[in-house]
Parts: C-alpha cells; sequence; structure tokens
C-alpha cells in the first residue's frame, strides 16, 4: 500500500472547508435537480412519500453510526497531534467490525420497522419508498469507516469524491429508473386497465397507484450511489494509502491496547452519536407530527384548514384522504433549499472538529482562540445572510428552481413555509460548528445535553402549532426557531466559559448581521425593480446578484472581513493587496 507524506496531506481549515464546501455545492446541486424532477413529475404526494423515507432513515443511520465517524476523526487527530500514529492505524483496524456489524443490525432493524412506521403517518404506500432506501444504512456504515479516518488527518478530499459520487449515481440512476418504473406502469394501464395487479378506474387512480412504486425505484439510486461511493473510498484508501510512511510508525510509541482504544471510541462515540440520534428523532418527530397533526385536522376540521390553502390543495388530493401527505410534500419542497445551507455548515463542522482538537491537545491557546473565531466568522459570514435571502425571496426562489406548472401550488404553499423556515435555518446551520468545537475540547457531553432540551421544547411548540388549522405546518418552523436558537446560546455560552476563550462578538455577529439586513433589503427591493424590467425568472437571478454585491461591500465598508481571513482564501494574498490600498481591511 502506497504512504504518502501526512505532513503535505493535511489541510488547514479554510482549504479543507473549501474541499468539503466546493463538493458539498455540487452535492446539492445534484441533489435539487433531482428533487425538482421528481416534484415536477409526482408533486406533493410524491415529494411527500419520498421525505418520510428519510424521516425513518435519518434517525437509523444515526444509530447505526453511533458518533463513531466523529469519534474517530477526534482521536485519530488527537493522535497525530501526539506523533501515536500506530495508534492511527489501530484505530481504523477496530473500526471495520464495528461498523459492519452496526450497518446490519441497523437495515434490519429499518426493513423491518418500516411496517410499522408508515402505519403510525397513515401512509401504506411509503412502504416502498422506505424498503429501497434501507440498504443505504450498511454501505452509509461501511463509507464512515474511512470518512472519519480520512477527516481526522484533515484530509478532506476522499470524502468530498465520494459524496459527490453518491450525488450523480442518485441523479442519473435514481431518476433513469423512476422515470422508467412510472411509463411501464402508465404502459400497462393504458393496456390492460391494471397498474400492478391493482384495477385503476381512471387515470388518476393510475397515477396514484405507480407513484408509490416510481419513488421506490428513485431511491434505489441513492443506495446505488452509497455502494459505488464505499467502493471508492475502498480501493482510494487500499491504493493510495492515508498518509503514514514507515519512518513515522518506527518513530512512534507502541500502540495502546485494543481495549484502551475501544474504550476512548466509545467514550467519544457514545455522547456524540446520542446528540446525533436525538436531533434526527427530531426530524421523525416532526415529520410524524406534523402528517398526524394534520390527518387529525382533516378528521375533525378539514374547512378550517382547506381555508388557509383557498383552492392549492388539488380536489383529488382530499377525496383521496392524501392531505397530510401533500402538505409534508410542501413542506419538503420549502425545505430543499434550507438544507443547501445547513448543508455548508456542516462541512464547517466537519472541518472545524481536527483544527479545535489540535489546537486544544498542545494546549495553543492563541491557535485555539483563531480556530474558533474563523469557524464562527466563516459560518456566520454564509448563514445570516442566506437565511434572510431566503426568507425575503421566498417566492421567486421557489418559482425559480420548481419551474414545472404541474407543481404551481405546491410551490404557492412551500414558499409560505420558506419564508419562516429562512429564519429557522439560521441557528439550525449556526448550532452545527458550535458543537463541533464542544466535541473539539472533549467537551462531547454538551450537546447531546442541549440537543436533548432542545427537542423537547421543539416536540411541545410542535404539537400545539400544527394541530391549529390556521397555523398547520408552519408550526414546525416556529418549533425550530425555539429550539436551535436555545441550542445556540447555550453552546456559545458553555464554549466561552470551558475555553477562557471570547470571541469578538461585534466583528463575528453584530457586523455580518448588519450587513446581512441590508443585503436582505437589496433583494427585496431590487427583485420589484427588476420584475418591471425582465421575466421572474431573470428578475431574480439578479435580484440574487444583486444582493450578494450588496452584501460583500457591506461587510468591507463595516470591516467585518480581516486581512487573516483573505489571507487564507485563494489567491488571498493579491486579494489583501487590492483592498488593503483601499482601506477596506485592517
Amino acid at each position: 500500500m502506497k504512504k504518502e507524506n501526512t505532513n503535505d496531506k493535511s489541510q488547514s481549515f479554510l482549504k479543507g472547508a473549501a474541499i468539503l464546501g466546493g463538493s458539498m455545492v455540487v452535492v446539492r446541486l445534484m441533489g435539487m435537480v433531482y428533487k425538482i424532477l421528481l416534484s415536477g413529475m409526482y408533486g406533493g404526494v410524491g415529494t411527500g412519500l419520498f421525505n418520510s423515507a428519510y424521516a425513518l432513515y435519518n434517525p437509523l443511520f444515526m444509530l447505526s453510526t453511533a458518533g463513531f465517524p466523529i469519534a474517530i476523526s477526534r482521536t485519530v487527530s488527537e493522535s497525530i497531534a501526539r506523533k501515536r500514529y500506530r495508534d492511527v492505524r489501530q484505530i481504523h483496524k477496530l473500526s471495520v467490525p464495528i461498523f459492519v456489524f452496526a450497518g446490519l443490525l441497523c437495515f434490519l432493524a429499518m426493513v423491518i420497522g418500516s411496517f410499522i412506521y408508515v402505519r403510525v403517518i397513515n401512509a401504506d404506500n411509503a412502504i416502498f419508498a422506505l424498503l429501497c432506501l434501507s440498504p443505504t444504512i450498511f454501505f452509509g456504515c461501511l463509507m464512515s469507516i474511512y470518512r472519519g479516518y480520512f477527516e481526522g488527518m484533515r484530509n478532506m478530499t476522499p470524502t468530498a469524491i465520494s459524496e459527490i459520487i453518491e450525488a450523480a449515481c442518485k441523479l442519473i440512476l435514481g431518476f433513469s429508473a423512476s422515470f422508467i418504473t412510472m411509463k411501464l406502469c402508465l404502459n400497462e394501464y393504458n393496456n390492460s386497465g391494471y397498474v400492478l395487479g391493482v384495477k385503476c378506474a381512471s387515470e388518476a387512480q393510475a397515477n396514484a397507484a405507480a407513484i408509490p412504486i416510481a419513488i421506490g425505484a428513485a431511491i434505489t439510486g441513492i443506495s446505488l450511489g452509497s455502494v459505488f461511493g464505499f467502493l471508492f473510498l475502498f480501493i482510494r484508501y487500499r491504493r493510495g494509502g492515508d498518509g503514514i510512511t514507515a519512518e513515522m510508525l518506527r518513530a512512534s510509541p507502541p500502540p495502546k491496547s485494543n481495549g484502551t482504544i475501544i474504550r476512548v471510541l466509545v467514550k467519544t462515540a457514545i455522547p456524540i452519536g446520542l446528540g446525533a440520534i436525538v436531533m434526527s428523532v427530531a426530524d421523525m418527530i416532526d415529520s410524524t407530527l406534523i402528517q398526524r397533526q394534520i390527518f387529525r385536522i382533516m378528521e375533525n376540521n378539514p374547512d378550517a384548514l382547506l381555508d388557509v390553502y383557498a383552492s392549492l390543495i388539488p380536489d383529488d388530493v382530499v377525496y383521496s384522504g392524501s392531505t397530510h401527505t401533500y402538505l409534508y410534500g410542501c413542506y419538503g419542497i420549502a425545505n430543499t433549499l434550507m438544507m443547501l445551507v445547513t448543508a455548508l455548515t456542516q462541512v464547517f463542522g466537519t472541518t472545524a472538529l481536527p483544527s479545535v482538537t489540535n489546537a486544544w491537545t498542545v494546549k495553543n491557546k492563541e491557535k485555539l482562540k483563531a480556530s474558533m473565531e474563523t469557524v464562527l466568522r466563516v459560518t456566520v459570514l454564509v448563514t445570516i445572510p442566506s437565511g434572510i435571502g431566503i426568507s425575503v425571496l421566498a417566492q421567486p426562489l421557489l418559482s425559480l428552481i420548481y419551474s414545472s406548472p404541474s407543481v404551481a401550488n405546491e410551490v404557492e404553499i412551500g414558499s409560505r413555509v420558506l419564508t419562516v423556515m429562512g429564519i429557522s435555518v439560521i441557528f439550525i446551520a449556526i448550532s452545527t460548528p458550535l458543537c463541533s468545537m464542544l466535541q473539539g475540547i472533549g467537551r462531547m457531553d454538551v450537546p447531546l445535553k442541549l440537543f436533548v432540551i432542545g427537542l423537547v421544547i421543539k416536540i411541545v411548540v410542535n404539537y400545539i402549532l400544527v394541530g391549529i388549522p390556521e397555523i398547520n405546518i408552519q408550526g414546525a418552523n416556529v418549533g425550530s426557531i425555539v429550539c436551535y436558537g436555545f441550542v445556540v446560546i447555550a453552546a456559545l455560552f458553555v464554549l466561552c466559559r470551558e475555553t477562557k476563550i471570547v470571541p469578538d462578538f461585534i466583528s463575528i455577529f453584530v457586523k455580518p448581521l448588519i450587513a446581512a439586513i441590508i443585503c436582505g433589503f437589496a433583494a427585496y427591493f431590487s427583485e420589484i425593480f427588476f420584475d418591471f424590467l425582465f421575466y421572474q425568472k431573470i428578475a431574480t437571478i439578479l435580484a440574487v446578484l444583486t444582493a450578494v454585491f450588496v452584501y460583500a461591500a457591506a461587510l468591507l465598508l463595516l470591516h467585518a472581513v480581516s486581512k487573516e481571513d483573505i489571507l487564507q482564501m485563494p489567491k488571498g494574498a493579491k486579494i489583501a493587496e487590492i483592498l488593503e490600498k483601499r482601506r477596506l481591511i485592517r
């Protein structure tokens, strides 16, 4: 197995974030195209079935990995900081049987649990999507063996490439399989009046019978993506090595015993894993509460709910008893944009962990402060303007993305959801890097405690608000704002207390907030202005570009970006020199 020099492969926070961030943008854009295509073909009901599968998958996947990828990343990073390279190799060796066993166990749990879950959400036709997604748990676990290992060595490239492979398979194979399946089902109906043995009295019934099968076929592409993603990582590790040379191994102390390493991994993984599981359970609770509460409203007081949306919910959806699935699908359409922002800050969290762990391990307070401030500043610079921009341009943005006339009603409902969701994304996105930094300094227990409290808050708020017909699905957004707002404030307080470091709050939070508010006004008024001159899609693109330009200018005028931040960017020295001449950075 080829060995590479670790020092050559190790990446700084911003370089690692750029690699993972770039790949994540590609991945999310592919995912967005995938969802747009599926939503255009299958509408709100199809989107609801798709999202329901993930609502069960996410907590089970978190349970199967149980925080071990992050634990591996942290312990590998700590071992490298201490130059214990034999421990690094031993960590990888021990992680293999753990993930294989956990993956198989949770794969079986999802297969069995799928039949129970569809009854709970009153959507028996979601079973195809759930079963087709279940193999992803096993192969996702196998990928985690390598992702956590490489990330701990601050080499984000293998993770980035494997994610792109997954997304490409999902888009190409998944959509192709879905399209062919739908075509075959409708051809069968046209020839015989049946769809997979079920007699259909009309084309609408044939579509309703075929959509769950087609969504299952679409999700098969996701499972195949996880297979190819794992194969890439396996071959990459076997042929490219991990960067540890024979000289490094000879100079390294003897490895700790297997029992010691496993105890450290378990001790690190359990609180991290439980925290991740809690928030995945929160997503499942969102799915369950939204659908059950709306199902209950439609049983007891349907007119109150239907009056909120006038004629936006199709009659055939109401008559078939699928209103709860349809509205959850509209919620999912709005969620597409939110996930793009949260995915980027997950990248910041992933790259922050080894950086903060390294500084904490060698007790370099100056380096730790610089790492913390860089992570917070980059996160806030992306998150706040994104959230405000999404809220301000909710309707035109969704119309730009979901341009098919067949989902016009879903887009209208989704844009109402997105207006409030844009505010919640700010807190959701900031919470991830904050919790990663707490894990980096050894306080793995804190995110778990905060998420448990936040989950209780979220359940109470959701249950009350979603059950009110006039509020319905918007209640889930309010629950997210309250829940994650608490997590962000509490996590920031604990991080400052434990590190005894107080970041520059004015530079990190206040100045970007002011710039983001200016950006929001620019987006709102420029969209109105351009809408008079151009088609709406062109007007929306121009409004976004204007907002970005105004935001960048406001950041520079407020001196919210430092010279050090610019220098860490590609071509940073040249950019910094130009900005210094104009006194736009200090």
